[in-house]
């Protein structure tokens, strides 16, 4: 049995991969793990079948056995754990790509929700510096990297990320992944056939 993954029947955005679902998937192509899809509306998401795997009634969740999980960094986590291809070999480099990930989630990407343009801007400004020109964070691309993106991705087709170009270099460069590339041809699919 392989892996089930919650997506959106209908996404919102019209398959261009901007939600969390995405994450898991790409996680999951980068690490040549085949997976099942459960696709799903919104008025499934409120079932309370679907909120026994979900409490929360969101997207995605992560089903393996008897294994599931919701939470898309706790589902990139579990994946990078469990399959060889996210995380360096050696422990050091392990620990700094789930910092990156933490980073990812709980600096990043709270400044873009929250709106705060002038923190937001700093937060950038600091993470171009840390990345400087290096093609990835820390070493070769990690689950760290694919988080990273994910959470950075939303400020295309804004004027935030002018200012830091590499950061949009950065974002293009895991965008030209064929883990990436398969993962969103799937986003789109789903939007035609909705």
């Amino acid at each position: 049995m392989y892996p089930i993954v919650s997506v959106f029947k209908n996404p919102p955005d019209g398959g261009r991969g901007y939600h969390r679902d995405m994450r898991v998937r790409w996680a999951l192509e980068e690490v040549h793990q085949p997976y099942r899809l459960r696709l799903l509306s919104f008025s499934d998401m409120r079932r309370p079948q679907y909120r026994q795997l979900h409490p929360f009634g969101q997207m995605p969740t992560y089903e393996d056995g008897d294994l599931v999980l919701f939470e898309s960094g706790a589902i990139v986590h579990h994946v990078a754990h469990t399959y060889p291809g996210l995380l360096p070999p050696d422990g050091h480099g392990r620990s700094r790509a789930v910092m990156w990930m933490f980073a990812a989630l709980n600096t990043i990407e709270p400044c873009i929700s929250s709106g705060s343009a002038g923190h937001l801007l700093q937060r950038l400004h600091d993470l171009a510096n840390i990345l400087g020109d290096n093609e990835w964070l820390d070493g070769g691309f990690s689950a760290g990297d694919l988080l990273m993106v994910s959470v950075l991705r939303l400020l295309r087709g804004s004027d935030v990320l002018g200012d830091t170009p590499s950061l949009d270099a950065y974002i293009a460069r895991a965008e030209a992944r064929p883990a990436f590339q398969r993962a969103l041809k799937m986003s789109s699919e789903f939007a035609r056939t909705a």
